[in-house]
């Protein structure tokens, strides 16, 4: 009788495999949005609707001229301008937007700063305009989902913004969107 020889298998690590599929994955994504031209556009294509602006498109169009494209903010922003206007804070964490409830965080975006400001303290100006006319609901909503993007991991007195600010919003949500 013949002998057989058996292959052994070495066992190899998922964790040096599961890079390798993703290549693929991300290969053959790439191969099928590359294929060949289909020739002309449907019918319907004219009439296909544009995808949403996600947060950071809407950020980028919206809030990067004052508060950075990294909602990084404008230098000595918690110093007063000449008018008494503060400089647009940071977004990014380094601020302090993370102590602000969703809901306040959507009525400022929304109403703008100048809702603020008060007769008995005439120190407080806000620059900050109000975009209700110029974006939707879900659009604020979107941005400032986005914003907390930017915080990352931060950590202030051993407490992650990220979970400080959503206590804060258990009692101040987003509003829900009206009728």
């Amino acid at each position: 009788m013949p002998e057989v020889r058996r292959r052994r298998s070495i066992p190899v690590p998922m964790d040096r495999v599961a890079p390798i599929l993703a290549l693929f994955a991300l290969l053959a994504a790439l191969l099928v949005a590359c294929g060949p031209d289909q020739g002309e556009a449907s019918p319907n294509a004219a009439a296909a609707v544009p995808a949403p602006l996600t947060g950071r498109e809407l950020f980028a169009a919206n809030c990067a001229t004052c508060h950075g494209a990294e909602g990084e903010g404008q230098p000595n922003w918690h110093i007063a301008n000449d008018d008494g206007t503060l400089p647009a804070p940071p977004l990014n964490g380094d601020g302090h937007t993370w102590h602000h409830a969703d809901g306040l965080l959507y009525r400022i975006v929304s109403q703008g700063g100048a809702q603020f400001e008060s007769p008995s303290d005439p120190s407080f100006k806000s620059a900050m305009p109000a975009f209700e006319d110029r974006l939707s609901h879900e659009e604020i909503i979107a941005v400032l989902t986005y914003v907390k993007s930017l915080w990352g991991n931060k950590v202030r007195m051993d407490f992650s913004i990220r979970e400080s600010q959503a206590l804060f919003s258990e009692r101040d949500p987003f509003p829900p969107q009206s009728p």
